[in-house]
């Protein structure tokens, strides 16, 4: 093992830093996560140091040798732990009264001994930047803390275009990316100080050590105080105020939010829920709901988050929050969509890859939505939608860079020599500034679409412009919905109330997708089905997937139901198409076209396991051809079934003799 006390050249602060946290990491038998918790104490004496002129953050030569040696150095060791119960008192809204440095006397001393030269004071060079950069490996390393991707923070920054003066807030700010990179975009682009910048920059998190590296990460590139706050954003109002020094509330015109998302659980408190609209349930049906007077037993945190996202933002403040997809389609939060455009302008929406997060912790699939609160909503405006799909690393744990290559695998270079990140982002943000411009743009991953006709959804695919396209062609050629040309089975079957019958049951798995074929059946005694055995098929039926990974696509599993399978049970992840008044091989021809597939796909929802809405599979468009077509491609499709009848009766006569 390296002796990490030998003599070594001077290096870059970024480097000091892995070495002290690295020393901790070795020496004193702690996590990644506990080292870096210990490392920022000695950060944080530093900065504590420096701003008083104490001058006691120091090791002497003979300190040091003496620790080095085995043995202790009480003279070191009490002027370090007087100075740490100093910065106790100087940053007592990040520091519990109890603290103590858990750091061994040697890994203590290497740590200081590696700073002590350090003027932190000093913001001519960028020191918050060498510890962004240490922090981004620590955060890769261990993940037990859930961070935005830097690409992302920095997209929804430029996408926002914050001015200097404009106050700025993440109330879920974490280690503080958001506010960072508004920072160094204002200096950027503007000629601002640094010090101008800071006062309007405000941070809420709910975990103290993140706070402390929030407030470091900006204390390093500064050296002044942040307000950035260790409480819970979803309290009151007055008490976030009273924390920070000034009001809040109304305040704010730019907010940056990445809210914890399923990994909280609800929010059960009746007091705190009784604080938001959304904290109370809603009913209604066709984009009209209102809030009632009942409290939800438990809301979760994200919803939340999105109402206290407005109530910060004065009027004409823009907002960034990523959120789960579900939030942008899931039937179910129809009535939290309608409360945000009671709320704000939708400004855009940009769809992320399932991969985004999975470097940070998880593979939940998100988008970004840009709102702008207005009492009164422009109708005439329209709202961007824009899809990544290169990210610039790769969606696994390590999340490595990716870069551009030419036609012969050479990695490509900027007028600076440096590789080019095979990225959306930029693409993106430059489509969105075309349109700011000139109010028009479509593009293979960006388009427009008007404020005014946008109803209970929000992502991408719904509005994206081949779906349109295609629902404009199939109504102009007077297509039906589904729900008129044949009865939607979603009744339970009386069977499985008889819990002691045999009978034989069939899954989406049980369908041969390529020629509309039920292959199998697996015999259950009625109790022993799985809980989503649900209606029983009749001769004739159509079965055709709302649920699973494949709907929508090539592989969606449609079939007719023959005679042998009179009285089967299926599950829930088919409907059944009943009493058809159109002939049927033409729909099962119907069930697999681009036409029909297309629209599933649009209208499906959910990340884990995809499925289409009753509602929405009722008024999936059906395109009926004059009668001569349809006549024509029912014989077609007949004359199939009848030849696959044909080859299996071949088969069945082989026989070998031995």
């Amino acid at each position: 093992m390296q002796n990490l006390f030998e003599t070594q050249p001077e290096t870059s602060l970024l480097k000091k830093f892995s070495e002290i946290h690295n020393s901790i990491y070795a020496n004193d038998g702690l996590s990644s996560q506990q080292a870096l918790d210990e490392m920022l104490k000695v950060l944080f004496i530093k900065v504590f140091d420096e701003k008083e002129s104490s001058k006691q953050f120091f090791i002497s030569n003979e300190e040091f040798n003496e620790i080095k040696s085995g043995r202790k150095n009480k003279t070191f060791l009490q002027r370090i732990e007087s100075l740490f119960q100093k910065t106790i008192q100087g940053f007592s809204d990040i520091f519990e009264a109890n603290e103590s440095i858990k750091l061994s006397p040697i890994a203590l001393s290497f740590a200081i001994n590696k700073l002590q030269s350090i003027d932190f004071s000093d913001t001519t060079d960028a020191k918050g930047l060498a510890f962004q950069k240490f922090l981004a490996n620590t955060e890769k390393a261990d993940r037990g803390q859930f961070f935005t991707p830097e690409p992302v923070i920095n997209f929804c920054v430029q996408f926002l275009q914050p001015q200097p003066n404009e106050k700025i807030i993440d109330p879920t700010c974490g280690s503080g990316g958001f506010l960072f990179s508004a920072y160094q975009y204002l200096l950027d682009n503007f000629q601002v100080s640094k010090q101008e910048i800071i006062p309007n920059l405000f941070g809420i998190d709910i975990n103290k050590t993140i706070v402390k590296i929030a407030k470091m990460k900006l204390l390093l590139e500064c050296n002044t105080n942040l307000n950035i706050i260790a409480q819970n954003s979803l309290e009151d109002l007055d008490e976030l105020a009273l924390s920070f020094g000034q009001p809040i509330e109304k305040q704010i015109d730019i907010v940056l939010a990445n809210p914890p998302f399923g990994t909280m659980g609800k929010i059960t408190n009746e007091k705190l829920l009784k604080k938001y609209e959304l904290g109370y349930k809603w009913q209604g049906e066709n984009y009209n709901y209102y809030k009632t007077k009942t409290l939800h037993t438990g809301q979760t945190p994200e919803i939340l988050f999105i109402e206290r996202c407005l109530q910060l933002l004065k009027e004409g403040g823009r907002m960034a929050i990523v959120l789960p997809n579900g939030m942008f389609e899931n039937p179910s939060l129809e009535y939290l969509r309608i409360f945000i455009k009671q709320k704000a302008r939708v400004l855009a929406v940009v769809n992320l890859p399932q991969e985004t997060f999975i470097p940070f912790g998880t593979g939940v699939k998100t988008s970004i939505l840009f709102l702008q609160k207005e009492s009164e909503i422009d109708l005439s405006k329209k709202v961007f939608f824009g899809r990544i799909t290169k990210l610039g690393y790769q969606g696994n744990k390590n999340g490595n860079p990716i870069y551009q290559k030419d036609e012969f695998g050479n990695f490509l270079k900027n007028e600076n020599k440096e590789l080019i990140l095979e990225e959306d982002f930029t693409k993106i943000i430059n489509d969105y500034k075309i349109f700011q411009q000139t109010n028009e743009l479509e593009t293979a991953n960006s388009f427009l679409f008007p404020v005014a006709e946008l109803n209970g959804r929000f992502d991408f695919d719904y509005y994206a412009p081949q779906n349109r396209k295609l629902l404009n062609k199939l109504k102009s050629l007077n297509a039906v919905k589904l729900s008129e040309i044949c009865d939607i089975v979603k009744t339970k079957s009386k069977k499985l109330a008889q819990l002691n019958e045999m009978v034989d049951y069939i899954e989406l798995s049980d369908i041969n997708t390529h020629s509309y074929e039920i292959i199998n059946a697996n015999s259950y005694l009625v109790h022993e089905l799985p809980s989503r055995a649900s209606y029983e098929v009749r001769e004739n039926d159509i079965l055709t997937a709302v649920a699973g990974n494949s709907i929508g696509t090539h592989k969606h599993a449609t079939a007719l139901a023959t005679k042998d399978y009179e009285g089967n049970i299926c599950t829930n992840g088919f409907r059944i198409l009943r009493n058809c008044k159109v002939d049927l091989y033409y729909l099962l021809y119907y069930l697999r076209s681009e036409m029909f597939l297309k629209q599933v796909f649009m209208y499906r929802t959910g990340a884990a396991i995809p499925n289409i809405s009753d509602f929405d599979l009722n008024r999936i468009l059906v395109y009926l051809p004059t009668e001569n077509i349809l006549q024509e491609v029912s014989e077609k499709v007949r004359y199939s079934f009848e030849l696959r009848k044909q080859a299996k009766e071949e088969v069945e006569k082989i026989t070998v003799e031995f």
